[in-house]
């Protein structure tokens, strides 16, 4: 008599309701795997050949560069980086590979270096900010001061 309760049959179903739940709210919290960049092929670095290749023979076997040197273009970096997120926390960098292709004056590929993770430098921010001539408005200053301003000028024409 128990067992086909009312209460119990009741009592079973907010179980499994709130099983479900919580198997859905704990599904979305799973982490997150993104890559992104330009990586080349493992296929790709080993056809390169330094001293014997130009940017163009680079180009085509490797892609258009992540970025290039600043100055001039002697410098192209192919570079990709993994990372992952936990629901609401901070991403988190978990491999980055950076390839450095040097090129000469003539346009020929001299050097391949490559960086990842571990050679990374911490940059310390620096907290000053410039100075600004003028005068810091506040919301309601803003506000009123803008009445007035506008002109709605001569109606457009409607059709």
């Amino acid at each position: 008599m128990i067992a086909n309760s009312p209460f119990l049959s009741h009592l079973k179903n907010t179980i499994a309701c709130g099983l479900c739940i919580s198997a859905l709210a704990l599904g979305g919290c799973a982490k997150d795997i993104n890559a992104r960049g330009n990586l080349p092929t493992d296929d790709a670095l080993a056809q390169l050949q330094p001293g014997q290749q130009t940017r163009q023979d680079v180009e085509l076997i490797m892609g258009t560069p992540s970025h290039t040197s600043m100055f001039e273009q002697e410098t192209w970096y192919y570079i990709s980086a993994v990372t992952t997120q936990f629901a609401f926390y901070s991403v988190e960098e978990v491999e980055r590979d950076i390839y450095a292709l040097s090129f000469d004056e003539r346009g020929i590929l001299q050097e391949v270096k490559t960086y990842g993770l571990d050679d990374a430098e911490d940059i310390q921010v620096v907290q000053r900010e410039t100075p600004t001539m003028g005068r810091d408005y506040s919301l309601i200053e803003q506000l009123i001061g803008n009445l007035g301003r506008f002109d709605r000028g001569a109606p457009e024409a409607g059709p």
